[in-house]
C-alpha cells in the first residue's frame, strides 16, 4: 500500500469547471484504453472516478455510510473551509472509523466510473445539493462545485497519461 501523503509524482491540476474535470477524466480513460496510463496511487481509475461520483451524489441523496464527521473534525476543519475550497485538498486524509479510510471506493470498470461521474457532475451543474456537507455544514451551490473540483484534482492527480 502506497502512503499517498508522500507521493511526489503527481500531476499538478487546477480545474475551473466541472466540464474541464470531466474532460480530464475522459482523457485518462482514453489513455487507459490505449494502455498508456500510469498510476502513482493505490486505486484503479474506475475506483477513483466512482469515488468522485459517490461524493458528488451524496449531498443530493444523503450520505448512506456517514451522516456527519466527528465533532472534533468539524471544529478543526471549518476554519479552513475557504482554503480547502480555493486551495487544494491534502492527500492521504482518512475518515475516522471508515473501513478503508473513506467511502465509495468499490472496484468498477473505468467506463462505469466515468458514466457515474458524468451523471453526478451533470446534476451538480444544474442544481444545488440540499443535504449539508458532513464537515462544513450548509454550503452554497458554488461552494459545492468548488469542493468537487478540488476533490477531482486530488484523485486524478495520481494518474498520468503517457
Amino acid at each position: 500500500m502506497i502512503d499517498t501523503r508522500k507521493v511526489k509524482d503527481r500531476r499538478a491540476l487546477r480545474f475551473d469547471s466541472l466540464e474541464t474535470a470531466l474532460a480530464d477524466a475522459a482523457m485518462l480513460a482514453e489513455a487507459e484504453q490505449r494502455g498508456s496510463l500510469r498510476s502513482t496511487g493505490n486505486w484503479t481509475l474506475g475506483q477513483a472516478l466512482g469515488h468522485l461520483a459517490y461524493w458528488a451524489r451524496a449531498p443530493f441523496e444523503g450520505y448512506p455510510d456517514v451522516n456527519t464527521a466527528p465533532w472534533y473534525i468539524r471544529v478543526i476543519a471549518r476554519p479552513f473551509k475557504g482554503y480547502l475550497l480555493n486551495g487544494k485538498l491534502p492527500a492521504g486524509t482518512r475518515i475516522p472509523k471508515a473501513p478503508e479510510g473513506t467511502y465509495g471506493i468499490d472496484l468498477m470498470e473505468t467506463e462505469e466510473g466515468l458514466s457515474r461521474l458524468r451523471e453526478a457532475f451533470g446534476r451538480l451543474s444544474k442544481e444545488s445539493p440540499s443535504v449539508p456537507n458532513v464537515v462544513f455544514g450548509k454550503m452554497s451551490h458554488n461552494e459545492w462545485i468548488q469542493f468537487n473540483l478540488r476533490h477531482a484534482e486530488l484523485h486524478l492527480s495520481f494518474f498520468h497519461p503517457q
